[in-house]
């Protein structure tokens, strides 16, 4: 078999044939140039060099014959200038945090709509719920009686120094309920449970369990996501209150042992400071944060891309976002719930 040793380009031409009155063939198409020659092959003539097909002959074939392909050229060459005019958006992409960020609204959206329709898959509830609550139990209390004992030393020193050794469990209890007690138990569950649902929200992304949910009728936002938010939002506002407790207590003990303020006025101070206010304002703000670390967890996890690196920066960057909205929501809701001047250590003074 022998084999093409040159190709000849002989003429440019369209795919539309016509032939003319007068015996000459037409080539053309609706935005190629015209190529005119008469049968005999004795005149030629161009109109104009745009051309859209070439033609090649190759001379040597097996049956001696000449082979001639006609090759399709492409109508938008690198050199040609594109038809369609290019506008900003057309190259610009959102940043992941602005899409990120709006899958977050989404996705409480969804789950507001799913709760008030009252669909919601309750055996899963219960897991996430028992996983939330008390599982999370034993690292919260420690934390609080740490976190406690720390406040009730540099408050004990300060305070005997001017002589209001009976306020000092007053300014600890207000501490606690308002501010130490709701924020320091999110942070603990945003970096224990927050990070938990990140990664397996990921994991199951990025292997495409979530399109099998899909494929076998069952709504991932229903199945994954609206038991991990109802979990969180009603087991915060109980460790909340279980760490408050730990958390007096262990400066009770401290002050008592150490200080020598005895615990019956330490625990006595923060009976006539405190209001039912401050606890329901304490248990409102862990309900927010528990909304807020399972929401952001959750949609953190579901828009995660690129395997296993993707899963381990989806789930740290969302314990840093979740923390970051724990205390700009703390911040709004001290400011809504704590105008004016306060009085209520008035009455421990």
């Amino acid at each position: 078999m022998q084999t093409a040793s040159l190709l000849h380009p002989i003429y440019y031409f369209s795919s539309r044939i016509s032939i003319t009155s007068d015996g000459w063939m037409k080539f053309g198409g609706w935005n190629s140039s015209k190529l005119l020659f008469n049968g005999r092959g004795q005149h030629l003539r161009f109109l104009t060099p745009l051309c859209k097909t070439r033609l090649f002959v190759i001379s040597n074939m097996d049956d001696g014959h000449a082979y001639a392909p006609a090759l399709e050229e492409d109508s938008n060459t690198n050199h040609a200038p594109s038809l369609e005019p290019e506008t900003f958006f057309s190259k610009w992409s959102p940043p992941s945090y602005l899409w990120r960020g709006l899958s977050v609204l989404v996705l409480a959206g969804q789950v507001i709509i799913r709760i008030l329709k009252g669909k919601v898959h309750w055996r899963n509830t219960l897991q996430q719920l028992e996983r939330v609550g008390p599982k999370s139990v034993g690292v919260c209390l420690l934390t609080a009686a740490f976190v406690g004992m720390a406040f009730t030393i540099q408050f004990v020193r300060e305070f005997t120094r001017l002589g209001l050794n009976r306020s000092v469990g007053g300014v600890l209890a207000l501490a606690f309920s308002r501010e130490l007690s709701p924020v320091v138990t999110s942070i603990v569950v945003a970096g224990r449970i927050g990070s938990a649902f990140a990664a397996e929200l990921g994991t199951m992304q990025v292997s495409e369990q979530t399109d099998t949910l899909r494929v076998l009728g069952s709504n991932p936002v229903d199945y994954l996501v609206t038991p991990r938010v109802i979990a969180s939002s009603l087991a915060l506002p109980f460790l909340t209150l279980m760490c408050f407790t730990v958390g007096m207590a262990s400066s009770a003990l401290l002050a008592d042992s150490v200080y020598g303020i005895s615990i019956n006025i330490i625990l006595d101070s923060a009976q006539r400071a405190l209001r039912s206010w401050d606890i329901i304002s304490a248990m409102i703000k862990s309900q927010v944060f528990g909304m807020i670390i399972s929401i952001v967890s959750c949609a953190w996890g579901v828009t995660t891309m690129g395997g296993a690196k993707g899963v381990g920066e989806s789930t740290t960057s969302a314990v840093v976002i979740s923390l970051v909205g724990i205390f700009m929501a703390d911040f709004a809701l001290s400011y809504c719930f704590f105008q004016g001047a306060g009085d209520s250590l008035k009455n421990c003074v």
